[in-house]
């Protein structure tokens, strides 16, 4: 015979998927925001000297806040952030046309440095 649980154990299952969900979705959300930034970037600043040395590399999720995290060919320039942080709002703007959402996330360019932390390593890993 089956018995209502009365714990509150069926209470936390449904907290617990809600935010699972949430989740997801704000990581859908960061791929799509990626894909479409990078696109934006592409066509709409494809003239641009330093913004056409960026490329999109991943997105940290967030249903309100997106960290972007670029690559720049050529390696870390401070004038490349500075320019970013300028057009941000442009592109923001462009992405609320694009993307179909009732609020579009903030935006914030962060460098990324993955791959001159695993040169190094690698560097010193080869002279052990």
């Amino acid at each position: 015979m089956y018995q209502k649980n009365r714990s509150g154990a069926g209470k936390e299952n449904k907290e617990k998927m809600k935010t699972q969900k949430n989740s997801n979705r704000g990581d859908r959300i960061a791929v799509s925001v990626r894909r479409q930034v990078a696109e934006i970037l592409q066509t709409d600043f494809a003239d641009d000297a330093l913004l056409s040395r960026v490329s999109i590399v991943d997105a940290d999720s967030g249903m309100q806040f997106i960290k972007l995290f670029y690559y720049a060919r050529g390696g870390k320039d401070d004038n490349i952030q500075k320019r970013l942080d300028t057009v941000t709002p442009r592109i923001r703007h462009e992405l609320a046309a694009r993307i179909d959402q009732k609020y579009v996330p903030n935006i914030r360019f962060v460098y990324d440095d993955t791959l001159e932390k695993s040169e190094r390593i690698d560097k010193l890993l080869r002279n052990i």
